[in-house]
């Protein structure tokens, strides 16, 4: 039932300062125009003045028009990498005679 006045009890959405959310609230006071007043939330039982749904504006950053992500001012105050050594030479891998290994082991 839009069309009807608010009354105290009635469920409404709003935004919780507290929460941080938009999230489902009572009434719990009326101006004098009927005009809701204070509301409470469901989640946290916090009473505060009705905000009308609307979301507050966001904060701006302390550094102001500074755009860079936290990640990306570290890595700017960072040494540059040293270079890779160069890699070794790949072994030369002798070829093993199996039957002069198994000559050797007998006659030890």
């Amino acid at each position: 039932m839009p069309d009807r006045p608010p009354r105290l009890g009635d469920v409404i959405d709003d935004y919780c300062p507290k929460c941080r959310l938009l999230l489902n609230h009572d009434v719990a006071s009326l101006a004098p125009d009927g005009a809701v007043a204070k509301v409470t939330c469901r989640t946290c039982f916090n009473t505060h003045d009705y905000r009308h749904a609307q979301l507050p504006a966001r904060r701006k950053g302390k550094t102001g028009g500074d755009t860079k992500s936290l990640m990306e001012q570290v890595l700017a105050g960072m040494p540059a990498p040293p270079e890779p050594p160069p890699a070794p030479p790949a072994p030369v891998r002798k070829r093993r005679d199996l039957w002069a290994e198994v000559e050797r082991l007998k006659k030890k």
